[in-house]
C-alpha cells in the first residue's frame, strides 16, 4: 500500500480508486480513537490472555451487547472461518442490557460468566468496569433509570438529535443529552428506541438508529460513540462546509474500514467479531439500497417493465397482485441482473464463437503483500478485507497481461467471474477470446504440464515446486515448505487404503521420477 488519500490519509493499492475511502474527500468522520486499558492490550495479540481474548472474542462481545443479533439463518459450520447468514438481520433489546443495572460489579461479572461459556471472569470483570467508566450509553442509561419517576415511564433514545422542526430540549426532561423520558401515551419515532423499567416486550431496534452499532459492538465502538444514521450530511473538500447531499452506509463503512497513516483502526484486529461487524453492516448497505428503489419506482419508470404488465393482464385482477417492488439490473443479486450475465455471454459466443482459454485464477493467502498487512498472530482468513482489495489488484494486473499487452495475441473480448471459496478465498474464472485462433500445434507454447527447468525458469520452478506440488515432508524433509510447527499444514501423511510404508515408498518413487 504505497499510494496514499491526500484527503483523509487512507492507505490504498496502486490503481485503486481515489474516492474509495472518503468519496474524494467529501466524508470525513470522528477518529475512532485508541482502546482504554485492559481492551488495548488484549487486541494486540502479544500475550497468551490476548490470544484467548481474540480467539472468543464474540463470546466476549456478547456478553456485555446490549442487542441481540437475529436472522433468518445463521450458518454454522465449524470448518468455515466466516461468518455467513442469509435472510433478514434484526437486532432487539438483549438479556445483557439489564445486567448493567444490578448495582454490584461482582454480582454481574458472575452473571455475565455464567450465560457465556469459554470466558474468563477477570478478563469480564476488568472490561465490566472499563465500560462503565467510558461507554456514554452505559453511563446514560444509568443515570435516566436512576431519575425515573415510576415504572409507568419510558427511556427513549432519540434516532435523531434534534428532532426534525421542533426544538432540541422541547420534549427532553432536562436529564441528559440526547434522550427523553416519556410518560406513558406520549407519541414518539418509531426508529426510537423506547426502553422499559419492567417490561418482558422486547423493542427491536432501527438499523438507522445512530446507537445500532454501539448497541450490538460495544467491543468495537467502547466508547458507545454514534454510529451511521441518516443525519450524516457531506462537506465540501474545498471549504470544509457541510453539503445539502447525506452520506450514505456504504460511504459511512468504507471510510471506518480503512487502513490510515499513523492511526490504529482496532476493528481490523479483531478477528471473528470483524468478520460479524462487516456482514452485519453490509445487510444494512443492502437494505439502504432496497428502500431506496422502493420508494423511488416512479424515478424507475418501473410502469413500463413488461412482465409487470403481463402479471395483471394474465391475472385479470389487478388487486391479486399486491405492492411488486421492481429491481433494476444496477442491484447485484436482482433477478434482471442474473438474466443479463447469461444473456450478454451467449451473445459473445453467437458474435465470436466458442472461447480459445479458460483461465482458473486463485488468490494465494502467502502473497508477501497481504502477510505484510497482518498483525500479530492474525492469519489471512482474519482479513477478508486485504484479501479481497489485493486480490482484485492482482486480477487487475493479469488481465492488463492478457489483453492490453497481448500475453497470448490480440484479444476480442474477455469475461470473468469472481466466486468465495468456503474457506474464505476468492478465484475468478476467465474466458478469452484471441483474435488468432490457438491451432493444435501450438498447444504446447500456452499450457504445460511440466516442472520448469531450474537452471532455465528458476524463479518459475521455485513458484511451482512451493505451491503447487507436495512432496517429501516431515521427518523425511523438515524444510519442505509446507513444514509449520515442525507439522505438515496439509495433514500428510493420509490414510488412502494403504499403509504408511507404502505410502512412503510411493511418494518416493514418485518424488525421483520428478528429480
Amino acid at each position: 500500500m504505497n499510494d496514499r488519500c491526500r484527503h483523509c490519509q487512507a492507505l490504498k493499492f496502486k490503481g485503486e480508486a481515489d474516492g474509495m475511502c472518503c468519496a474524494s474527500g467529501k466524508v470525513k468522520l470522528p477518529e475512532l480513537g485508541s482502546p482504554p486499558q485492559p481492551l488495548s492490550t488484549l487486541l494486540n495479540g502479544l500475550t497468551p490472555e490476548s490470544n484467548h481474548f481474540l480467539n472468543n472474542i464474540r463470546n466476549y462481545n456478547s456478553s456485555f451487547q446490549m442487542t441481540s443479533f437475529g436472522a433468518t439463518n445463521i450458518i454454522r459450520d465449524n470448518f468455515m472461518p466466516t461468518f455467513k447468514i442469509q435472510g433478514q438481520i434484526y437486532h432487539r433489546d438483549h438479556q445483557f442490557f439489564q445486567l448493567y443495572f444490578i448495582g454490584n460489579a461482582e454480582d454481574e461479572a458472575d452473571r455475565r460468566c455464567a450465560i457465556i461459556t469459554n470466558t474468563r471472569r477477570q478478563i469480564i470483570f476488568d472490561l465490566q468496569n472499563m465500560f462503565h467508566e467510558h461507554n456514554e450509553l452505559v453511563q446514560v442509561f444509568k443515570t435516566s433509570l436512576d431519575r425515573m419517576p415510576s415504572d409507568d415511564h419510558k427511556i427513549v433514545i432519540r434516532a435523531d438529535k434534534t428532532p426534525v422542526g421542533e426544538h432540541a430540549r422541547r420534549l427532553n426532561a432536562q436529564t441528559v443529552d440526547e434522550v427523553a423520558i416519556f410518560i406513558v401515551g406520549e407519541q414518539f419515532n418509531n426508529r426510537d428506541i423506547v426502553l422499559h423499567r419492567r417490561n418482558e416486550q422486547l423493542e427491536r431496534v432501527s438499523e438507522t438508529h445512530r446507537c445500532y452499532d454501539a448497541l450490538q459492538y460495544p467491543i468495537l465502538l467502547w466508547s458507545g460513540q454514534d454510529g451511521y444514521s441518516f443525519n450524516i450530511k457531506m462537506i465540501n473538500p474545498v471549504n470544509g462546509r457541510e453539503g445539502t447531499k447525506k452520506v450514505s452506509a456504504m460511504n459511512y463503512y468504507a471510510y471506518m474500514l480503512q487502513i490510515r497513516q499513523n492511526q490504529d483502526n482496532h476493528i481490523l484486529r479483531c478477528r471473528a467479531l470483524f468478520h460479524h461487524y462487516i456482514v452485519d453492516m453490509y445487510a444494512k448497505i443492502e437494505s439502504e439500497r432496497l428502500n431506496f428503489f422502493r420508494f423511488n419506482q416512479s424515478k424507475l419508470r418501473s410502469e413500463e417493465y413488461v412482465h409487470l404488465r403481463d402479471a395483471i393482464n394474465n391475472d385479470g385482477n389487478a388487486q391479486n397482485v399486491g405492492t411488486m417492488i421492481i429491481l433494476p439490473s444496477s442491484y447485484v443479486g436482482s433477478p434482471r441482473r442474473m438474466f443479463e450475465y447469461p444473456q450478454d455471454a451467449t451473445s459473445y459466443v453467437r458474435r465470436y464463437g466458442r472461447p480459445n482459454l479458460f483461465i482458473t485464477f486463485t488468490c494465494n493467502p502467502q502473497w508477501e503483500e497481504i502477510s505484510e498487512l497482518l498483525f500479530v498472530g492474525q492469519t489471512s482468513k482474519d482479513r477478508h478485507d486485504i484479501l479481497a482489495r489485493f486480490f482484485r489488484q492482482k486480477l487487475k494486473s493479469l488481465m492488463d497481461l492478457i489483453v492490453k499487452h497481448g500475453a497470448f495475441g490480440s484479444v476480442q473480448c474477455w469475461m470473468y467471474s469472481i466466486e468465495w471459496q468456503k474457506r474464505g478465498l476468492p478465484h475468478a474464472h476467465i474466458l478469452i477470446w484471441l483474435i488468432e485462433k490457438i491451432r493444435p500445434n501450438q498447444i504446447d507454447d500456452v499450457i504445460s504440464a511440466e516442472i520448469p527447468d531450474p537452471t532455465v525458469d528458476p524463479e518459475l520452478f521455485e513458484v511451482i515446486t512451493k505451491n503447487m506440488i507436495h512432496g517429501l515432508c516431515g521427518a523425511l524433509n523438515l524444510n519442505s515448505p509446507c513444514m509449520v510447527e515442525e507439522k505438515c499444514s496439509k495433514r500428510f501423511p493420509k490414510k488412502f487404503g494403504l499403509r504408511y510404508s507404502d505410502g512412503q515408498r510411493w511418494i518416493s518413487r514418485i518424488s525421483a521420477s520428478i528429480n
